[in-house]
């Protein structure tokens, strides 16, 4: 899935290997107010949308990917009108949007809960030794960060979620390939490397610190209960904090930026890894279906790259003349 600005496309391989290319308005589920651009804000509602959106991708692509439709299934349709055909997909459409938010919140719920909320639970236990309230903080920043880590290297070794981190892997290398001035073609791609500043894991890794950070500030809070329900309350102000610091890391070349950064980069070890040349040009795909890298290049690195169509006319004209390709042509390789 690659987004740029208020387009979002989403490229899947299918059965028969083709690529199926889907492209959507990127649409706020909290409207278009001015309020939430405002910093802070703005990151709590990029991350509940992003949830959105990337659940729907991954529904998408796995109706996409999944078995074609049956037999049954294509005779029971065929024997339809237009209007029982359009309503049977109002219906399914209006299925799709509530077993898409049902799957946002139980995700959200859950993983609140679970990094949240379960690492104070379970560091309180603390308190049966005489621990202070600053030792339990202390206790839960590691218990935190090693439900997390654990649960990283956990689905990492599951073979359908490697799969997706390869597809993970591919995205970064095809912003990386264009963002460090090559054409975007496969072998630029697969050279570029698969980890970014800009990644939703470095996002997660930053919520954990700096809700270690924060829930410091609790340690004065007499009540158990109103330190537990204060955490709650202070997810979005984490999620909104950690939104614009990795987006200013990734504007910024600074050392300060790339000392911050390198924990999550480290951790896409485990999120992202190596493609293969096919994912790759199913990355290629969705980037080309919502951003203009030629052009990109020309404004940024004042690096013309002919249209593929042109490029293989290039190509082709220099065979028939007997010549020798002297250099690499820039067009996609798709």
């Amino acid at each position: 899935m690659m987004r740029h600005k208020d387009k979002y496309s989403v490229a899947v391989r299918r059965p028969d290997q083709g690529i199926e290319i889907k492209i959507e308005d990127y649409k706020s589920v909290f409207g278009k107010s001015a309020i939430l651009r405002k910093p802070i804000i703005r990151g709590a509602v990029s991350f509940v949308d992003s949830l959105v959106v990337g659940t729907k991708c991954l529904m998408y692509s796995a109706e996409i990917a999944g078995d074609e439709e049956d037999e049954e299934e294509t005779q029971k349709n065929a024997k339809l009108t237009e209007e029982e055909r359009a309503a049977k997909k109002k219906k399914e459409d209006r299925l799709f949007k509530l077993l898409l938010y049902v799957t946002v919140v139980i995700s959200v719920v859950i993983s609140v809960a679970a990094f949240m909320l379960l690492p104070y639970a379970l560091a309180s236990l603390c308190r049966r030794i005489g621990a202070s309230e600053f030792v339990v903080t202390v206790v839960e920043a590691f218990v935190k960060m090693a439900l997390f880590l654990g649960y990283m290297l956990l689905i990492s070794r599951m073979r359908d979620i490697q799969r997706n981190f390869m597809y993970h892997g591919a995205e970064h290398k095809c912003i990386n390939c264009v963002e460090h001035g090559l054409p975007l073609t496969v072998e630029n791609v697969m050279k570029s490397s698969r980890q970014h500043k800009r990644c939703g894991t470095s996002f997660l890794f930053l919520v954990m610190l700096i809700s270690i950070v924060l829930h410091f500030g609790f340690v004065l809070v007499p009540s158990y209960w109103g330190r537990l329900f204060g955490r709650l309350l202070m997810v979005p102000v984490v999620a909104g904090i950690s939104f614009e610091m990795i987006q200013w890391a990734g504007r910024s070349d600074s050392k300060l930026a790339d000392i911050l950064s390198r924990p999550g980069l480290a951790i896409q070890k485990l999120t992202t890894k190596e493609p293969t040349e096919d994912m790759a040009e199913v990355a290629i795909q969705a980037v080309e279906a919502v951003f203009d890298w030629r052009a990109y290049l020309k404004e940024e690195f004042a690096l013309e790259v002919p249209p593929a169509d042109e490029d293989r006319k290039e190509s082709a004209a220099s065979e028939n003349n007997g010549m020798p390709d002297g250099g690499i042509h820039a067009g996609a390789q798709v």
